[in-house]
């Protein structure tokens, strides 16, 4: 057995990331969507179904609300529809939920929510698939598709998070997601938006979408209005950027890596694959990928994923207290619908973090404490600062990217074998 971990001393470093940042995010929204001149396409009085999905994106209240406002000086007659496939349990009442514990709420973007599970089927791909979609955003006007651009947690391709796959996944409910992920697998999710995008953007009335890009530390980097026909092509060359500004962990090899929380607010699979190095495989990264995490170790859950623990299955430890947090069936109803039931499965779950950090130590062939590579954050998304063991001491000194803050000091375990939360360290 491998020293105690109370005998591993870190330190604490701050990353410097490329960070474009957005100052006036509301005026930003009207400027974008100004540039559109919609008046020429929406006639007063006519309705216009806003998506809102289930991802914690910055600033997406004000955001939705900016829309709401844009729509209203052009006389049209608003309302938000929730768009986020089988997330929130799959059912409305829970997806309404959800978008409101972002301040998603009809007082503050003051119009109408409608949460809906029904579908209207428009068609079906070339290989048969059903293309679902949202019947409340179908019965409207018109559709303005609001999303974040980003890599996806799986996909990969030219299309992968943002404007498409909020049009085809998010809004095709339980069903649709089922549907897409499905087609996703069995000829690629490139193709499956080739087949399926044109008949949506053709049938489904959609009038325009507002693409969303954060920066490194989970900041509104780039707001911008998109015509429908221009979703293809434009979505392509924002996801260069999303991957461009995106967080890092500061090294490319880890022994354990330690994670305060995960969640729908987070990631799509709760920890972010694309930051972990594990997109193509839940518990290695393949050849040319990187970082190269040998293992992750959980302590807890965020509140805004409201028991959804869908990525735990991708961790080879975690605490207790995390599946004592998990809503079982939503994270079930998640996982299998994205076909990626693994994603649910209970890693070993220990009751201290101190027994959860010696099992993973002990898992690690190393002879001593002091040579063991741990990282520790708060979550993926939050990278700014992140603790580091002392094997990483001398390189962290040499990098010009990054910034020692703290000396070298022992993991803080209170009397039972816990650590405090990240934010507190």
């Amino acid at each position: 057995m491998m020293s105690k971990p109370q005998c591993m001393k870190i330190f604490r470093v701050r990353q410097s990331f490329d960070a474009p940042r957005v100052d006036d995010v509301s005026a930003e929204v009207h400027v974008q969507l100004a540039r559109l001149d919609l008046a020429a396409k929406i006639q007063p009085g006519q309705s216009v179904a806003v998506t809102a999905g289930s991802r914690g994106i910055a600033n997406i209240h004000l955001i939705v609300r900016s829309i709401v406002e844009h729509l209203k000086s052009l006389g049209a007659a608003p309302l938000v529809v929730t768009a986020m496939g089988s997330h929130g349990g799959g059912t409305a009442r829970g997806q309404r939920k959800l978008i409101e514990s972002y301040g998603v709420t009809e007082q503050f973007v003051g119009c109408p929510i409608r949460a809906g599970m029904e579908t209207v089927i428009i068609g079906r791909t070339a290989e048969g698939v059903p293309i679902h979609f949202d019947r409340c955003a179908f019965q409207a006007d018109h559709v303005l598709i609001c999303g974040r651009v980003k890599p996806h947690t799986r996909f990969a391709g030219r299309f992968e998070s943002g404007l498409m796959k909020m049009m085809l996944v998010g809004l095709g409910n339980r069903r649709g997601a089922e549907a897409c992920h499905e087609a996703a697998e069995l000829c690629g999710f490139d193709r499956f938006v080739d087949s399926a995008a044109d008949m949506v953007l053709e049938k489904c009335r959609i009038v325009a979408g507002l693409a969303i890009v954060e920066n490194a530390y989970d900041q509104t980097a780039l707001i911008e209005a998109v015509a429908s026909e221009q979703f293809k092509p434009r979505e392509q060359e924002l996801l260069v950027l999303a991957k461009r500004w995106m967080p890092r962990l500061p090294f490319r090899h880890v022994d354990v890596l330690l994670i305060d929380r995960i969640g729908k607010d987070i990631s799509g699979t709760g920890f972010d694959p694309n930051v972990v190095g594990r997109k193509f495989d839940d518990h290695k990264a393949v050849e040319g990928e990187f970082p190269k995490v040998e293992r992750i170790a959980l302590r807890g859950l965020t509140a805004q994923t409201h028991g959804n623990a869908v990525g735990l299955g991708m961790a080879e430890f975690c605490r207790s207290r995390l599946l004592e947090q998990t809503d079982l069936e939503a994270t079930r109803l998640n996982a299998t619908t994205a076909r990626h039931a693994s994603a649910a499965v209970t890693p070993p779950h220990y009751r201290t973090d101190r027994e959860m950090l010696q099992a993973a130590l002990d898992s690690i062939q190393l002879s001593t404490v002091q040579r063991m590579k741990m990282l520790w954050i708060a979550d993926t998304l939050h990278l700014g600062e992140v603790e580091c063991s002392v094997a990483y001491l001398d390189e962290a000194g040499r990098r010009d990217d990054l910034e020692i803050i703290t000396k070298p000091r022992e993991l803080p375990f209170d009397a039972p074998g816990n650590l405090p939360d990240f934010a507190e360290v």
